[in-house]
């Protein structure tokens, strides 16, 4: 990269800047998350490589801003997965995982008190994350503290308390205070699913592809009916939508 970046380098990687490359990093994350999804472990590492030369980027970056170099990127998190983890290089005993994760928050929060910072358990869950995920990290962050149900009975109750306002606010005919307990609906689904270990951002890629699948399915057999694009009733759409569930249900018994 310091090669690329050199005054005889390429011009292209020689233009970029930390805001340039924002759009990149999250580009290959998400090409990573779906090369787990694909279970192909040749792409799997080709995307790891794309993900960390964003990596490598920006550490050159800062490196010619006099800032910090890729090695002690390296360095930082090295020495962080040491202090986190006294119970693995230190004396500390736990019990279970979840006096793991305590032990991490606490950890964490005492590092940000010495740096001026984490006066709330919330800090550092970036606000660019996807809604529905922050929403899932934020409340697993509140849980570490107590601030939770004890199990998944009270977070679906919740869900049923927000549906009730959601429809309340739709009879008021009130638009914002639709978008408001709407809202509302998805934080709670999101701890819902946080409870029943269910991360929430990846249930929702999942009805998308499904939905993408089974609306695919709608479309061929309209084009086999000749049915004018558009002009398909509600009740044919909903026949060849409810057939392609049916296909789905069989190709998980096949396999």
């Amino acid at each position: 990269m310091a090669r690329l970046r050199a005054p005889d380098g390429c011009p292209w990687d020689r233009e970029q800047t930390m805001s340039s490359l924002r759009p990149y990093l999250l580009e290959e994350t998400y090409e990573v998350l779906e090369a787990i999804d694909v279970g192909d472990p040749r792409e799997h590492c080709e995307e790891l490589g794309d993900l960390l030369l964003q990596i490598v980027f920006q550490s050159q970056l800062a490196s010619e801003a006099g800032q910090f170099a890729f090695e002690d990127v390296a360095e930082a998190i090295s020495n962080k997965l040491v202090s986190r983890h006294p119970h693995v290089f230190g004396d500390v005993k736990v019990k279970d995982a979840e006096a793991v994760l305590k032990q991490w928050a606490a950890l964490k929060k005492e590092e940000k008190a010495a740096k001026g910072k984490g006066r709330s358990v919330l800090e550092g869950v970036p606000r660019e994350m996807p809604a529905l995920a922050r929403a899932d990290r934020l409340t697993e962050k509140a849980s570490r503290v107590g601030f939770d149900w004890p199990d998944a009975t009270g977070a679906r109750a919740k869900v049923e308390e927000e549906l009730r306002e959601l429809d309340e606010a739709v009879a008021s005919g009130d638009r914002a205070a639709v978008e408001h307990e709407l809202g509302d609906v998805l934080f709670a689904a999101a701890n819902l699913a946080r409870k029943l270990s269910v991360a929430p951002e990846e249930a929702l890629r999942a009805a998308v592809a499904r939905f993408i699948v089974r609306f695919e399915h709608v479309e061929r057999g309209l084009e086999r009916a000749a049915v004018p694009h558009g002009q398909a009733t509600l009740e044919q759409m909903d026949e060849l939508w409810n057939e392609a569930k049916a296909l789905e249900g069989q190709t998980k018994k096949t396999t």
